[in-house]
């Protein structure tokens, strides 16, 4: 591959334990252990704090602290923890009449808010240590006390094993990221980041470099953002990748550049543009003379196909509700009919489709995929591409289900990288199959040995565009570029049809001396997420976006005056019905993200 530093720099970064002394969390199968922040020797005026919660120790004994945090919980109104983003220590709650003022603080203060108190570092009595506590075997004997700040009634307890909705986690976002779990992986994340920044410009002396937010549309790819602006009729767009700005980059001279780009995307719901890629089946011989109508309908086409995948015992493990659940999230996300096939098992009455086979079809369909005890087939059929993307995906959340089943198919704690390479150039458009758009971006250089096939056959030409795939999760891509402005004007212009006028700038770029590059974009709250083992990426922003783009905690985005949208010279029609309180949005992992890009020269092997 061009960038072999691509992979190496995950597998060196990421694949083993951060250095550190800091307490292990997140999944148990999946725990990093998070470098210890150093040790501030001196604080500004305006910290009252002596010490943090986490870092006292058996060799602080005797010594006056003042330490300021959260009220984690009380016990017997005899002890209370204290939390900061250190740790946990156990306080004392005086009992003598001398210290009433500061035992009344400390026991009528709600759990969550802040104190400060001050006292001494003595040692826990014999045999109350705490093991599981880096602070358990030392104490704070209280001798004053402050509530700094008290906590009204929360709306969800603080805590990783109390289940809350994500709508309700989302609405209150603050409250969430001080759990454990949302505190573990945002340090971990900028580490991660750190990390990058450290093996990209010390060991391999890239640049980083920061690209504009505002810029204008750019033609292909994701749909985009517009922002108005002041001039009458004209737009920016919010890039949905800084694609444009990598190349002229490369065009000034910067061979190697990376930055951490926040990329918008107006795509809400939309699912994976790239086909998942799965262990499929093409099963469409087997009912080529099956007296099923809508079969047939479908083979009719002209890209119509039957494709199957087996569940290895989904009969046995996956529930009537799971299989409605799997077909209603086809039919959401892929506007795709799937269907549960049960050849080796007693559950065939809960497919219709089962009835319909001979028993040819069956034994044809046992044979082809491997077909044992229990074992259940996903079939679908119609396009060919949304087969593929609707299997691919319903693989992995059949996956998911049989783990939550006790099934183990999957060791979290590995990781298992994979390139995927030679994409098709240009694919066919879905609403007009006769013309053709960019299978990855319209910069993408043809393959060298296609070359001529793009001004004869283009459909058939094959992309310098690579994947990379961890533990079944896409978590990059990128290609090289075309560095030729001829060539590139013939790819807008004449194969995508596109206004060569909205690129004259790029195109004008390529004529004085651009280099042969390319690059590669790594999704870096996918990668986060599974380094972590989080269930979604929302596990690791800070403040994610709903189903619908909103922000539930702040009711973004939210309507603005006439006098206030004056200056845009644009007019809004009001809906007729509004819902300023979507807290019931679904959750999805499609909003803005951010991506780790770095482009780099490549050798000079494009036509």
């Amino acid at each position: 591959m061009p960038f072999p530093w691509g992979l190496c720099l995950m597998h060196r970064s990421w694949a083993r334990p951060l250095r550190g002394t800091a307490p292990l969390l997140g999944s148990p199968a999946r725990r990093l252990t998070l470098s210890a922040p150093r040790r501030i020797s001196d604080f500004n005026s305006f910290v009252v704090r002596t010490n943090t919660c986490g870092e006292l120790r058996s060799s602080h004994l005797g010594q006056d602290v003042t330490l300021c945090g959260w009220i984690q919980y009380r016990r017997q109104s005899l002890f209370l923890i204290l939390r900061d983003f250190h740790g946990l220590i156990q306080v004392v709650i005086p009992q003598d009449e001398s210290a009433t003022s500061v035992k009344k603080v400390l026991c009528e203060a709600p759990i969550e808010s802040v104190v400060q108190v001050t006292g001494t570092v003595i040692s826990r009595p014999p045999g109350q240590e705490n093991p599981k506590m880096p602070t358990g075997e030392i104490e704070i004997k209280v001798k004053t006390a402050e509530l700094l700040n008290p906590c009204k009634k929360l709306p969800f307890e603080i805590k990783d094993f109390i289940k809350k909705t994500e709508a309700l986690r989302m609405k209150y976002r603050y409250l969430d990221l001080r759990s454990s779990q949302m505190q573990y992986n945002l340090r971990l994340r900028s580490q991660i980041v750190m990390k990058m920044r450290e093996y990209l410009c010390n060991l391999h002396g890239f640049v980083d470099i920061e690209t504009p937010t505002l810029f204008k549309k750019t033609p292909g790819g994701a749909k985009e953002f517009v922002v108005p602006s002041r001039e009458p009729g004209k737009f920016y767009s919010l890039p949905q990748s800084p694609q444009q700005f990598k190349q002229l980059l490369m065009v000034g001279g910067f061979d190697r550049y990376f930055q951490i780009a926040r990329c918008y995307r107006d795509e809400g719901s939309k699912p994976e543009r790239q086909p998942e890629f799965t262990q499929i089946v093409d099963v469409s011989d087997v009912f080529r003379n099956a007296e099923i109508e809508f079969l047939q309908d479908v083979l009719k086409e002209p890209q119509g196909t039957i494709k199957a995948i087996c569940i290895p015992g989904g009969a046995k493990y996956l529930r009537s509700k799971d299989f409605e659940t799997i077909k209603q999230f086809a039919v959401d996300h892929f506007n795709q009919e799937v269907s549960p096939v049960f050849l080796k098992t007693s559950g065939s009455g809960k497919s219709p489709l089962t009835k319909l086979l001979k028993e040819e079809e069956k034994s044809t369909l046992i044979r082809l995929m491997r077909v044992q005890e229990e074992d259940m087939l996903l079939l679908a059929a119609g396009e060919h591409k949304k087969v593929c993307s609707v299997l691919g995906k319903l693989r992995l959340e059949c996956a998911d289900l049989l783990e939550a089943r006790g099934v183990e198919l999957r060791d979290p704690a590995l990781f298992h990288f994979l390139w995927v390479v030679e994409f098709p150039l240009f694919l066919p458009k879905e609403e007009d199959p006769t013309e053709l758009e960019s299978a990855h971006h319209p910069f993408t250089a043809p393959h060298p040995n296609d070359g001529h096939l793009l001004y004869t056959e283009p459909e058939k030409v094959r992309s310098q565009h690579y994947d990379l795939v961890l533990n079944g999760s896409e978590i990059g891509g990128g290609s090289i570029r075309i560095h030729n402005a001829e060539q590139q004007q013939y790819v807008l212009e004449t194969v995508l049809k596109e206004d060569v006028k909205m690129l004259s700038h790029l195109l004008q770029a390529l004529d004085f001396g651009a280099p042969p590059h390319g690059g590669i974009a790594l999704g870096l709250d996918r990668l986060v997420c599974l380094i972590t083992g989080a269930p979604s990426i929302r596990d690791v922003i800070a403040f994610p976006k709903s189903f619908r783009g909103h922000d539930l905690m702040s009711n973004a985005p939210d309507y603005m005056s006439p006098e206030e949208i004056e200056p845009y010279h644009i007019q809004v029609k009001s809906p007729e019905v509004t819902d300023r309180k979507d807290v019931k949005s679904v959750i999805s992992e499609t909003e803005s993200s951010q991506e780790l890009v770095f482009p780099s020269l490549a050798k000079a092997e494009n036509p």
